[in-house]
């Protein structure tokens, strides 16, 4: 009886991180993106 227990905690526990580990997936950023360069901000007081 434990066992069948312990077998479905466990297969709760190992879907529940499957779904964990797709949706922190990285998306995937289209082609046409391109990174902008940071301006120089010269009006720090520093």
């Amino acid at each position: 009886m434990w066992i069948i227990l312990f077998i479905i905690a466990l297969l709760f526990v190992l879907g529940g991180a499957l779904i964990l580990l797709r949706t922190a997936k990285m998306p995937k950023i289209p082609k046409n993106v391109k990174s902008q360069p940071y301006e120089d901000d010269k009006t720090d007081d520093w």
